[in-house]
């Protein structure tokens, strides 16, 4: 079924967009938006069948983990149950930013989101995201594109390649593009840097 997916200004001066894809993620929608990064696609965290659209909508491979955003570290208590406190003394010093954490996944989480027992979670540093995530909680999140296809650094982007696929894309204007954030595993002994990207080693292991 393709959905009229419509296209709102984002801002502190458009304080009503949060409010309206607030509304949408409640009720089971989609919504693209800008992060740090590119624009990110999300749904409901809570439900297998939200979890499920995004795969659809994108053409995502199943066997390809989807990402949660936070909107505050208080919220990782809601998605993992046991950070472990080097996970957390690493969300402390780069959150909001270009890193993600690998966890555990809490047992509430549905088992869609990911193949494995854990899941990549983090904080983007970009006022709309902020946002956006601090008035819903813990979101699933995916670049906002088609599967293979390229990433989106603008609402016209994100229309061109899933307009009416999804419900709602908040025009935060470009986004900033660049290396996709550092991925580091934390369920290990040690950590392990899964994916190198604008957080160094030497940054993330020398206090």
């Amino acid at each position: 079924m393709t959905k009229n997916t419509l296209v709102i200004p984002a801002g502190e001066q458009h304080p009503s967009a949060i409010l309206r894809a607030v509304e949408i993620l409640k009720n089971g929608g989609t919504v693209a938006f800008p992060t740090d990064t590119v624009y990110g696609l999300a749904a409901a965290v809570s439900s297998s069948e939200t979890i499920e659209a995004l795969f659809a909508i994108k053409e995502r491979p199943q066997d390809r983990a989807i990402a949660v955003l936070l909107g505050r570290i208080e919220d990782l208590a809601q998605v993992t149950q046991n950070p472990g406190p080097a996970a957390l003394e690493l969300a402390e010093r780069f959150w909001p930013g270009p890193l993600t954490l690998v966890v555990p996944k809490h047992h509430g989480i549905p088992a869609n989101i990911s193949p494995r027992p854990t899941i990549g979670v983090r904080i983007p540093d970009h006022p709309v995201a902020l946002a956006l995530l601090q008035n819903t909680g813990p979101l699933a999140v995916t670049s906002a594109n088609l599967s293979g296809q390229a990433n989106t650094s603008k609402a016209a982007e994100v229309i061109a390649q899933l307009g009416g696929r999804i419900d709602l894309v908040l025009d935060g204007g470009n986004t900033p593009g660049g290396l996709p954030s550092t991925v580091v595993d934390m369920t290990g002994e040690t950590p392990a840097i899964l994916r190198e990207g604008p957080i160094s080693a030497q940054q993330l292991f020398t206090a």
